[in-house]
């Protein structure tokens, strides 16, 4: 008989990519996750895992075992959001994943709170971004995601997954102390050309987004230095190395040397609550999305300026 857990170790490193990143999602080592599957091997007498590089390659054999597994732990979610449905109590492990932000100027609030109120719940957060976080949830690798789009890019939601808003999250334009716009009320998005740009790497939400702000307005932007972090984004304006759009939340007191101006129409990042449409009536999920759009006003006293609640919250 095959091995539920086994099942859920190959269907991880599936999702994810590698046995590494798979062992970090399931709060594993990657030597457990190895030799999960290293006995699922045996139990199927089928090789399952290739080597490929530095990396391993799934078998078209464990490519059929992983939309068996999908299944199986579908199952096994609906089972378990009925019995926590009946307690009426939020219980069990849920996994939470959130891009950087909101991991670090909501979620501590959201967790703590969850913590007190519900011993039984086990809430773990993973902060990932937010164009990978929405598959996550999608292919059951985590319980609930916490995403955002902006004003020009919706977020779409995959089938089979639900979502809810939290909050609106207003974006500034930072630039260095004296700096053309220093000072200003207002900047209109049609004079930010001829500027030098500190944004994040392509592939992220917020490079994308201002890629399409600029040219949008008529404007190739010359972005000359690129980090993940928006502290160390907000360290390059310090000193002098160009301006940058970052949002509000989780961004903290400005540092000396750098001042934030207003865009005029000022950018909107939306964020959202999003998680498989067969847990939706688990009592976890629906106490913590309560939770997010509870804490929202507390998260915008971490900021320079108030963010904007959900509409209903």
């Amino acid at each position: 008989m095959l091995d539920l857990q086994r099942l859920r170790a190959l269907h991880a490193v599936s999702v994810h990519g590698t046995v590494g990143a798979a062992a970090a999602a399931l709060g594993f080592t990657p030597s457990a996750v190895s030799q999960q599957i290293a006995k699922l091997e045996r139990e199927t007498r089928t090789v399952l895992l290739e080597r490929e590089g530095r990396g391993v390659r799934l078998t078209d054999e464990a490519w059929h075992l992983v939309g068996v597994a999908g299944e199986l732990l579908a199952l096994v979610e609906r089972a378990e959001t009925r019995l926590e449905e009946r307690r009426g109590v939020p219980s069990g492990r849920l996994t939470i994943a959130a891009f950087a932000s909101a991991a670090r100027g909501l979620l501590p609030l959201v967790l703590a709170d969850l913590a007190v109120r519900h011993p039984a719940l086990d809430a773990r957060l993973t902060e990932v971004d937010p164009h990978l976080s929405v598959d996550l949830v999608a292919k059951g690798a985590v319980d609930l995601v916490v995403a955002h789009d902006w004003d020009i890019a919706p977020l779409p939601a995959p089938a089979g997954v639900e979502q809810a808003p939290i909050g609106e999250d207003l974006c500034d334009l930072l630039v260095p102390e004296g700096h053309r716009f220093a000072g200003r009320a207002a900047v209109r998005r049609d004079e930010l050309g001829g500027e030098r740009w500190i944004c994040q790497p392509p592939g992220r939400v917020c490079h994308d987004w201002l890629l399409r702000t600029l040219r949008g307005a008529g404007h190739e932007p010359d972005i000359v230095h690129q980090a993940d972090e928006n502290p160390t984004l907000v360290a390059l304006v310090a000193a002098g190395l160009g301006v940058a759009l970052i949002p509000r939340l989780g961004r903290g007191p400005l540092p000396p040397g750098v001042v934030e101006v207003p865009l005029d129409p000022m950018p909107v990042r939306r964020l959202y609550a999003l998680w498989r449409t067969g847990a939706a009536r688990r009592p976890a999920i629906a106490e913590t999305v309560r939770t997010l759009r509870t804490h929202w006003p507390a998260a915008a006293s971490h900021t320079t300026a108030p963010l904007r609640p959900a509409a209903g919250a």
